[in-house]
């Protein structure tokens, strides 16, 4: 994911780890994605929800 950010954004992100299992996405102090029971973010998604973001 980190990898797709920095191709598709020109953007670094940091990876922190978190509790087991733990997937959320933060631009700033807002929320843009998360890992839910269904399971992980499509990366694209993640892509355009921190390209939106960081736009605003």
């Amino acid at each position: 994911m980190a990898a797709q950010l920095k191709q598709d954004l020109n953007v670094e992100a940091e990876l922190i780890i978190g509790k087991s299992g733990e997937f959320t996405v933060w631009v700033d102090d807002r929320k843009v994605a998360e890992k839910t029971w269904s399971g992980f973010p499509d990366p694209d998604d993640v892509v355009d929800a921190v390209r939106e973001a960081s736009a605003g």
